[in-house]
């Protein structure tokens, strides 16, 4: 995430958290709107770019193929490391 994203993030989840609870007529739809716009990731990110395989073999298949390398990612444990 980028600086400013991460902080509207963490500026939207305090308002939520702190705020909302106060509130009993919940969030106008503008105000949902804009939440949803903040905390939806944007679709042109470059790591979708790359041409990702979940298949080991078929991905060193591939690879052999074209003679390129392979970059595994390979972790043991919960993915937000709350072991």
């Amino acid at each position: 995430m980028k600086k400013n994203t991460n902080t509207t993030f963490w500026l939207v989840i305090f308002a939520l958290l702190f705020t909302s609870p106060l509130r009993s007529d919940g969030l106008t739809e503008a105000e949902f709107e804009e939440l949803r716009n903040i905390l939806i990731p944007p679709q042109k990110e470059s790591w979708k770019t790359i041409p990702w395989n979940l298949n080991l073999l078929k991905a060193q298949a591939k690879a052999g193929a074209e003679r390129k390398p392979i970059f595994i990612w390979a972790m043991n444990g919960h993915p937000m490391a709350c072991v």
